[in-house]
């Protein structure tokens, strides 16, 4: 599933941090802020507890994926009924699309429990069956090189966006417009397709998310970094790490692996 939705979707928020005059409510706010944090949210235990719950979250969406993942790899009846129905894929498409704008835009449905859990787990499920589809026209040795390099990826990214003192939250307004030109060489290609354009086109892929996936870790650890996300946007947080590293895997396993 491509980030392109949400990011249109929630262009406002990663490019003017600064909640407008008329956000005035808790639940009206932006996810994001670049003031410094006062009262209990500059508590230290309060930014650890919620790191540590996004992070579980995350853990729980990725052992989906990977069972959906194993499911479509080893399971041939699966796989081949997946491939006659293709309503099913029309309808995760659809229902991934609703879920993510319902998510990205109406803060009531990403900050009320437990319809945030129920929409966060709905949509998993959706992009996990979808990526599935996508793994199990690939070799099992190439899905899994990918899983490797993936998380080796994600391990040192996440470690490097922990300890560099650069701040990344400033760039999202840049990665915004290069994700839009990202998406535009992505329809280019269906005119133009081959396998050095496709090779140019997933390693472009890969560098963007990794990017994505280093100011999406800064915006989750706030500390010193301009742009901070709020304690209570853990699915929202969740939910940008999850798109990140399923994107950059998809654009691994294209790189290194060769369609059946």
């Amino acid at each position: 599933m491509d980030k392109t939705n949400q990011a249109a979707n929630i262009q406002d928020d990663k490019t003017s941090p600064i909640p407008s005059d008329n956000m005035k409510s808790d639940y009206d706010a932006p996810p994001y802020s670049d003031m410094e944090f006062g009262g209990s949210f500059s508590e230290k235990a309060i930014r650890m507890a919620f790191i540590r719950k996004v992070y579980a979250i995350l853990m729980a969406q990725l052992a989906i994926t990977v069972a959906f993942i194993c499911l479509f790899l080893f399971s041939e009846p699966v796989m081949k009924y997946t491939m006659e129905h293709t309503e099913m894929l029309i309808i995760a498409v659809v229902l991934s699309f609703v879920l993510i704008i319902a998510m990205s835009c109406c803060s009531n449905v990403r900050r009320t429990y437990p319809l945030n859990m129920i929409c966060l787990f709905l949509f998993t499920i959706v992009e996990s069956f979808m990526l599935g589809t996508i793994a199990g026209s690939y070799k099992v040795d190439e899905v899994l090189w990918a899983v490797g390099i993936c998380a080796v990826i994600c391990l040192g990214l996440t470690i490097f966006a922990f300890q560099t003192k650069y701040d990344f939250t400033m760039m999202g307004g840049m990665l915004f417009v290069t994700l839009l030109i990202f998406v535009i060489f992505g329809f280019l290609t269906i005119f133009l397709y081959n396998e050095v354009v496709r090779l140019i086109y997933a390693c472009i892929g890969a560098l963007i998310f990794s990017l994505y996936l280093v100011y999406d870790t800064q915006l989750l650890i706030g500390g010193n970094h301009k742009y901070t996300i709020s304690p209570e946007e853990y699915i929202f947080a969740a939910l940008n790490l999850y798109l990140d590293v399923i994107n950059l895997f998809i654009y691994i396993l294209q790189i290194i692996g060769s369609r059946n």
